[in-house]
């Protein structure tokens, strides 16, 4: 996400406490629950992806086992 993505103002409830301590350390409310969000929504588009490609995934992972690596022989390590 960039900065100069459009913006719009939401009203999130927060704990009041968490919110409070936020404030005194002097962080910015709305940059952190952005970040915080963008991070979760990564995690589920990751989960997500794995799910839709579990079994593709999984013949690979056999195929390599049954089969070993592609171009193994030329592996310099």
């Amino acid at each position: 996400m960039t900065r100069s993505t459009a913006r719009r103002p939401t009203n999130p409830s927060l704990n009041d406490d968490l919110l409070s301590q936020a404030r005194d350390l002097k962080i910015n409310i709305s940059r952190a629950a952005e970040e915080g969000i963008a991070k979760a929504t990564r995690a589920e588009q990751e989960k997500l992806w794995r799910t839709q490609n579990a079994e593709a995934i999984s013949d690979a992972n056999a195929f390599v086992e049954k089969r070993g690596l592609p171009l193994a022989r030329h592996r310099q390590f």
